[in-house]
């Protein structure tokens, strides 16, 4: 297929329906963040890419059967290994055997969280989350090393293609764009905040917030979002939410409990944990969707550099 915008579609098609058999599976947290991330977020990212580089793929001038031996072999290894695992849903999984009773019986007496998910990502396992959000960072400021634009003139300000686009052709979507927006921020505040007692998080609630900043910028143009968004402090917000993650396990520790034991937090345990959750999860909505927006910029913002559309047509 060389269409790449056909490609994007049907890759965003496939993620919503992962999502949706995610919800038959009752795993819906796993479904929002599919639906949010692989239709929403990285479906836009490469509607930008592709406006950079082209709708069509260039035809291919060599045979790459290195490539498709690389790939048929690990692809033979992946499917050996998976000889050794037990079968899908079986009852005798050690992880039904272990974990999951674990969780399942004690989540509730320990945490307090009706939402084992939550329990689970933001409690017992917080410091592999704690990674998590830090390679969320990295790649964030790795997009920002690589794709930091020089200072735009004023010829790149006049000349914004990006600017240029549907948002001065279609009134009808800049008004509904202004209705739906605030809506879309509330949504990302509720998922945020709810995730104690219901599906979502910071994972999803700053791609949520981050997409709500996207449509603005499709659709009122680029020179309008930067100045309304501040990029330094969206920079400065990315790197806050870590360090608001990493402080409630420094406070763990100097309270004589282990990283991220969120009983010091409170002279009652449960209510530690609450305490503990809520503000990891805000660490983690901040520093998502700082870094989402911070790709986007960066990305746009290459797209409309002139130099790029000059290296491009050479």
């Amino acid at each position: 297929m060389k269409d790449l915008l056909a490609v994007v579609m049907l890759l965003g098609i496939y993620s919503l329906l992962s999502a949706s058999f995610f919800v038959a599976m009752d795993a819906v947290d796993v479904a929002f963040t599919e639906a949010a991330v692989g239709a929403g977020i990285s479906t836009l990212l490469m509607l930008v890419v592709i406006s950079m580089t082209g709708r069509s793929e260039h035809p291919s001038r060599h045979k790459p059967l290195l490539a498709l031996a690389v790939v048929t072999v690990t692809g033979s290894l992946l499917i050996y290994a998976t000889l050794d695992m037990p079968y899908f849903g079986s009852a005798e999984a050690p992880i039904h055997q272990h974990v999951a009773p674990r969780y399942i019986n004690d989540s509730m007496q320990e945490i307090g969280v009706p939402n084992i998910v939550t329990s689970v990502l933001a409690s017992y396992r917080a410091f592999d989350t704690f990674g998590e959000v830090v390679v969320i960072f990295t790649a964030g400021m790795g997009v920002l090393a690589l794709l930091s634009v020089v200072r735009r003139s004023k010829y790149t300000l006049k000349n914004d293609t990006f600017d240029h686009s549907m948002h001065e052709q279609h009134l009808i979507l800049r008004i509904v764009t202004k209705v739906m927006i605030p809506y879309i921020l509330l949504f990302a505040f509720y998922v945020q905040f709810h995730g104690d007692f219901g599906p979502g998080g910071g994972f999803q609630a700053g791609v949520i917030f981050a997409a709500a900043i996207f449509l603005y910028t499709m659709l009122f143009g680029m020179s309008t979002a930067r100045r309304v968004i501040n990029q330094s402090f969206i920079q400065m917000l990315a790197a806050t939410g870590v360090l608001l993650y990493g402080s409630v396990g420094v406070v763990s520790l100097l309270n004589g409990k282990e990283f991220f034991d969120y009983s010091a937090l409170s002279a009652d345990p449960v209510a530690g944990q609450h305490l503990g959750i809520l503000l990891i999860e805000l660490g983690v909505g901040i520093t998502v969707a700082s870094i989402m927006i911070i790709i986007f910029f960066n990305f746009v913002g290459r797209r409309n550099n002139p130099l790029h559309k000059e290296n491009k047509d050479y």
